[in-house]
């Protein structure tokens, strides 16, 4: 089915995770000032859900069509590096099979609150061929000062909306649903995967049970816990537990984070992690990428030895785009070659484009050229 093949396109649920947190980082310039990743249960049968909520813009009834609804994708800004639209779609549906979005949203003289409802579950069950997407939305009226359904709704498609929402929801009733606000404010939105996904071993994919204040991927840290002790201190150096715990993905994620905006894993906040400052005998290194087009660029490569070398076997290139970390850890140099072990490098390369999952970067000339020159950095600097 068209749903489940779309999310496919994420093969790390942390990747998809990341492209959820994008959208917040986004919405800092609408005054948002957290973004917070948790785990609660689901209402209706007590199973783990994945809570994402920020205080940003939030979405008006248009926006959130446009956020869940498909054949719609929108990437107004093109410092923008979520996007409400088809990323958010593929990215939720890869963690999950069902998704509830309830967002509030001001205007100058108005304000409104919209649930969505995206379920992989819905249209199985019923046997849809086209994707139908309940909706319902609510807009503040100011002689009775509340909510009150919104004058796009006939009351038979409110009701028809509605009844879906609490037959597939983790909510059985609209005062249920319209509770979900209490803790968004003036403005905000908050997303609610549940249905989670079980890997091949039967077991959740997503691991709450391992640290209280994390979330990890299963299976991947029993890898490490069954290592002997010498192996332990290259595993959990942070280019080894970024792929299985969310706290050090999620330390690393962004290059720069304003002092006014936190990021809050498990009601923990999760510190920023600058790479370069692991890093022993640091130099910088101009780069000028020579491409048809391309207006004067200069990408500054901070490039040095890994504080625990030569005892961890680390080594490659943090490359960021618009401020996201897309390639972690990328080797340059081919593992067979002693040269270049335990030289890290982190750049900021906002000129070549990602791929859609933002895990990494679309085969360019371009991109070719910088793997070229980064090599050639890895090789001169050791």
């Amino acid at each position: 089915m068209f749903l489940h093949s779309n999310a496919t396109s994420h093969t790390w649920a942390f990747g998809a995770i990341a492209e959820l947190l994008d959208n917040a980082i986004d919405e800092i310039q609408n005054g948002a000032t957290f973004v917070m990743v948790d785990k609660i249960s689901n209402p209706r049968d007590g199973s783990s859900a994945l809570l994402i909520q920020d205080d940003g813009g939030g979405m008006d009834p248009e926006a959130i069509r446009r956020c869940i609804s498909f054949g719609f994708s929108d990437k107004k800004s093109s410092e923008a590096i979520g996007q409400y639209g088809n990323g958010f779609k593929t990215s939720s549906m890869r963690l999950g099979a069902d998704v509830i979005v309830f967002t509030r949203h001001m205007e100058e003289r108005s304000a409104t609150q919209s649930i969505g409802l995206l379920s992989y579950s819905f249209l199985m069950r019923m046997g849809h061929d086209r994707i139908i997407v309940p909706m319902v939305d609510y807009e503040f009226n100011t002689d009775i000062g509340k909510f009150g359904i919104s004058r796009r709704h006939t009351n038979e498609s409110f009701q028809a909306n509605l009844s879906l929402l609490l037959q597939w929801s983790p909510y059985s009733s609209e005062t249920e649903l319209l509770k979900q606000f209490d803790d968004v404010g003036l403005h905000g939105t908050k997303v609610v995967i549940y249905n989670l996904w079980y890997n091949d071993d039967g077991n959740l994919e997503l691991d709450f049970n391992k640290d209280p204040q994390d979330i990890c991927i299963e299976g991947d840290t029993r890898k490490v816990e069954s290592l002997p002790a010498w192996r332990t201190v290259k595993e959990q150096h942070i280019a080894n537990r970024l792929h299985y715990s969310l706290r050090a993905y999620m330390s690393i994620l962004y290059l720069r984070i304003p002092e006014t905006f936190c990021i809050k894993l498990r009601g923990q906040v999760v510190m920023p992690h600058n790479l370069a400052d692991d890093l022993k005998f640091p130099e910088y290194i101009l780069y000028k990428p020579q491409a048809g087009g391309l207006r004067e660029v200069n990408v500054i490569t901070t490039i040095g030895f890994v504080k625990d070398a030569p005892h961890v076997n680390i080594h490659g290139f943090n490359i960021y785009h618009k401020n996201r970390l897309i390639k972690p850890f990328m080797q340059a140099v081919n593992l067979t070659n002693t040269r270049s072990r335990g030289v890290v490098g982190i750049l900021e390369a906002n000129y070549i484009q990602p791929t859609h999952s933002k895990q990494d970067f679309e085969r360019t000339s371009i991109f070719q050229k910088l793997e070229v020159r980064l090599k050639e950095m890895a090789w001169e600097y050791w």
